[in-house]
C-alpha cells in the first residue's frame, strides 16, 4: 500500500474480542481501509472517536456498559461520524437497528449467524462497500431531524407542473384501471421513507410498492415502524394479496416484489426463486420490470438514495411502456447518490427534486388524478 495514498480510517466498537479482530482483518484486506482503533463498549468507543477522529465507525448493537444505541446518540450529538451498525437478525436486533437508522446511522450489516458470527466473512464485500461509501457521505445528511409534515407547497407544485408542460406530452389513457406508486431505495432509505410516508394523508388514493434493500428479518421491523408513524397503512407484502389504495407494501427481505394481473385485479407476487438483480433480492429493477408488463396502469416511480444502480434499467422499460412519471431524489439530499444518479444518467427521469419535495410531488400527481402529462 502506498504511503501517500489516502485511506479510509475506521474505528471498530464491539464487546467481542473475536468480532473486533475478525472485522478488522476483513476490512484491512482492502488497501483503501485502515483500522485505527478498537473499543470494547460504547463508552470506550465514544472516547476513542474524539481522540482518533476516524472517517467511519462500525458499532455493535448489543454491548455492556453502553450499548450501541446510546453510543450512537452521543456520537451524533458530540462527534458526528458516519456509523455502520453491526446487528443480529433477532427481532430485538432488527427493531434496534431501525431505531439506529432514524437516529442517524449511515447503514447496517447483519451478522450472518448470531452474536458471535464465525461466518462474518460472508458479508465482507458488503461491509467494505458500505465503509467506503460512508466515508464520502456528508454527515449533515445523517443528522436530519424530522419535522412535522409541511402544508402542500403550491410553489413546488407549480414548478413541477411547469416542468411537465415544457416537456413533450406523453399519451394519457383516460380509463386506466388504477395508478400505482413504486418507490426504490437502499442506503439512507429508512429515514427517507419515513419522511415521505408520514406526510401522506390517510385517504391517499393509490397503493404504494416499496423496495428497500434489506436482508430477511429487517423489513418486518421497518414496515412496523413506518406503520406506527404514518396515517396510511404500511405492511410487509404478502404473496397473492390484492393491491388496495392507501396501503404501502414493503418487499420482504429475500424476496423480489412483483405484481401481476388476476382478472381485473392487480396482485402481489413474491419471488424467492429468481436470482438477485444488481446483487439484491428484493431488487428495484425486478419491481419495475413487473410494472412495465402491466397494461392500463399509470405508474409514479420514485428512486431515492442508495448505493449502486438498481432501478435504472427497470425505469427504462417503464418509460418505454408509457404512462409513467419518474422522480429521482437530488444529490442535495441523497445520503448516497448512486441509485438516483444512475437513473438520471439514462435520461428517463422527469423530475429531480430534494427529499423534502418528494411527498409534495406525489400529492401533486394524485391531485391530477394520476395523469402522466399536464
Amino acid at each position: 500500500m502506498s504511503i501517500n495514498k489516502p485511506c479510509t480510517t475506521v474505528l471498530i466498537i464491539d464487546d467481542s474480542a473475536f468480532m473486533r479482530k475478525m472485522i478488522g482483518d476483513l476490512l484491512e484486506q482492502d488497501e483503501r481501509i485502515r483500522v485505527v482503533g478498537k473499543a470494547r463498549n460504547g463508552a470506550d468507543g465514544v472516547e476513542q472517536i474524539k481522540n482518533l477522529n476516524p472517517d467511519v465507525v462500525t458499532l455493535d448493537v448489543e454491548m455492556p456498559v453502553m450499548d450501541g444505541l446510546e453510543a450512537l446518540k452521543i456520537i451524533m450529538r458530540q462527534c458526528p461520524t458516519p456509523v455502520i451498525m453491526v446487528s443480529s437478525t433477532t427481532q430485538k436486533g432488527a427493531e434496534t437497528t431501525m431505531e439506529a437508522m432514524n437516529i442517524g446511522a449511515f447503514d447496517f450489516i447483519s451478522k450472518p449467524s448470531g452474536p458471535i458470527s464465525l461466518d462474518i466473512h460472508k458479508v465482507q464485500k458488503l461491509l467494505i462497500e458500505k465503509v467506503i461509501s460512508a466515508s464520502s457521505t456528508q454527515i449533515s445528511k445523517l443528522k436530519t431531524v424530522f419535522s412535522e409534515a409541511p402544508p402542500l407547497d403550491n410553489t413546488i407544485v407549480d414548478r413541477i407542473q411547469k416542468q411537465e408542460n415544457n416537456k413533450t406530452p406523453m399519451p394519457v389513457v383516460e380509463d386506466l384501471d388504477r395508478t400505482i406508486v413504486a418507490i426504490g431505495t437502499s442506503t439512507g432509505g429508512p429515514r427517507a421513507l419515513q419522511k415521505i410516508l408520514t406526510q401522506l394523508p390517510a385517504n391517499f388514493p393509490y397503493p404504494i410498492l416499496i423496495v428497500q434493500h434489506m436482508p430477511p428479518g429487517f423489513t418486518k421491523s421497518l414496515s412496523s415502524r413506518l406503520a406506527s408513524l404514518s396515517a396510511i397503512q404500511v405492511k410487509e407484502a404478502e404473496d397473492g394479496e390484492i393491491l388496495n389504495k392507501g396501503i404501502a407494501y414493503v418487499a420482504p427481505g429475500g424476496y423480489h416484489l412483483k405484481v401481476a394481473r388476476s382478472g381485473s385485479l392487480v396482485v402481489v407476487r413474491l419471488d424467492d426463486k429468481s436470482e438477485a438483480l444488481n446483487g439484491h433480492r428484493p431488487s428495484v429493477d425486478a419491481l419495475f420490470y413487473s410494472l412495465a408488463a402491466l397494461q392500463r396502469v399509470n405508474v409514479l416511480s420514485v428512486v431515492l438514495t442508495g448505493m449502486g444502480a438498481d432501478g435504472a434499467k427497470g425505469l427504462i422499460q417503464l418509460k418505454q411502456r408509457g404512462n409513467t412519471v419518474a422522480i429521482a431524489e437530488s444529490e442535495q439530499t441523497a445520503v448516497v447518490y448512486g441509485m438516483p444518479k444512475a437513473a438520471i444518467a439514462e435520461k428517463v427521469v422527469d423530475h429531480i427534486i430534494p427529499l423534502d419535495e418528494v411527498t409534495t410531488a406525489i400529492l401533486s400527481y394524485s391531485s391530477r388524478g394520476g395523469k402522466t402529462s399536464g
